[in-house]
């Protein structure tokens, strides 16, 4: 298993991998879906200087097929944080793992690699919101080296419930 940017044509695999979240589950606070040309949007958005990173496997079956043949397990990536100029250093990370591939390392794999991006992009902090409730993402970010700096309660509705958002920070350790 390893990372490489994201391509277009993984466009398809990603959707096969968040709409079911989008649909399913309250780790996504979208409603709808995305189509094929969203995603392609969204891809292109993510191949500048917001790098999305997919994890790829070559050995078996799991996954969904990917640009170049190989079986994407996940994807991660970094979003801008806010709109104002004094927060360019800082960017807001999303992880996402195909359902079966969950407990393999594949969140561990992308996130560390994320991390490296995004140093390596110039970012200082990365801020990762996460739904209460989802305590592999929890315990994902925690293992690492994200720490909890603040709770927002009942910020979000979906599937009728009100859900609180988990606020954890990465600063980029000074070189």
């Amino acid at each position: 298993m390893r990372t490489r940017l994201v391509e277009i044509g993984d466009a398809a695999a990603i959707m096969a991998i968040y709409n079911p979240e989008v649909l399913e589950s309250s780790i996504t606070f979208d409603l709808v879906p995305r189509t094929l040309e969203e995603q392609e949007a969204w891809i292109l958005e993510h191949q500048s200087s917001h790098p999305c990173l997919v994890a790829v496997n070559e050995e078996d079956d799991l996954g969904y097929e990917g640009a170049f043949g190989d079986r994407i397990l996940g994807y991660a990536l970094v979003s801008p944080f806010r709109p104002r100029a004094a927060y360019a250093t800082t960017v807001e990370n999303s992880v996402y793992v195909h359902r079966e591939a969950r407990g393999r390392g594949v969140g561990e794999l992308l996130l560390r690699n994320l991390i490296t991006a995004a140093t390596e992009s110039g970012y200082h902090s990365i801020i990762a919101r996460i739904v209460g409730e989802n305590g592999g993402s929890i315990r994902l970010h925690e293992k690492v080296g994200f720490r909890l700096v603040g709770t927002e309660i009942e910020i979000g509705r979906k599937h009728g419930r009100w859900l609180d958002v988990v606020e954890y920070q990465y600063v980029v350790p000074q070189r």
